[in-house]
């Protein structure tokens, strides 16, 4: 059986290669927290085992078998944050951590379970998708509100769940998938964005807003 930290370095190959040009082993190094001789040695056996191909500039892919495993980890991980936060009252920015313990252990059965109480969600808390049963996930590459221009107005559709703390502040301001955003300026030379969430004006800085990514707001139904 493949362990807890050979399925973290092929769930993180699969979520770099859907965010980043070139999935590569410093960014799996930097992603994971472990030095580059570490990263090294696992690459070897993931290849010996078929699940990740290497090649010579640096670049790394998973096989159908690689993953296959990673979309069953991060199917774990998702369903275990929607079940903490939907069924066990633990806020958006708890979930990533607890999820992080328990994605290696549950069995199928009781994922099974998750599943059907939770009504089968597509979305985690942090409005990522949640891979199916059959190993298939839709991916959109939205744009990030930074990207809006004054004058537009979307609805938010995922945030990026790393850092607790800008999850807890994000939630403070209102930032939560479904929410609908408006951008009313843009301040020059780096300065912080004016937007209005839920008819409330906040203003963020350029960094806090590259890690919140929107969709079209939907259009207006007909009368």
């Amino acid at each position: 059986m493949l362990g807890a930290a050979a399925q973290d370095y092929l769930k993180t190959i699969y979520k770099i290669a859907l965010t980043e040009e070139r999935a590569t082993p410093s960014l799996v190094a930097e992603r994971l927290g472990v030095s580059a001789a570490a990263v090294t040695k696992m690459l070897r056996r993931l290849q010996e085992l078929k699940l990740v191909n290497y090649t010579r500039n640096q670049e790394l892919s998973l096989t159908m078998a690689g993953e296959k495993v990673a979309l069953e980890i991060i199917r774990h991980h998702r369903l275990l944050e929607a079940y903490l936060m939907e069924a066990l009252g633990y806020t958006w920015d708890q979930v990533d951590a607890e999820a992080e313990k328990l994605e290696h252990v549950i069995s199928e059965e009781f994922e099974d379970r998750i599943d059907q109480l939770l009504g089968y969600p597509s979305h985690d808390p942090h409005g990522d998708p949640i891979p199916t049963k059959d190993g298939h996930m839709e991916w959109v590459r939205h744009r990030t509100l930074t990207e809006m221009e004054p004058g537009q107005s979307s609805v938010i559709c995922r945030v990026a769940d790393r850092d607790p703390a800008m999850l807890r502040y994000l939630g403070d301001l209102g930032l939560y998938p479904a929410a609908p955003v408006e951008m009313l300026g843009k301040a020059p030379y780096g300065g912080p964005l004016r937007v209005r969430v839920d008819g409330v004006e906040h203003a963020i800085g350029k960094e806090l807003a590259d890690h919140v990514f929107v969709s079209a707001a939907p259009e207006p139904s007909a009368a």
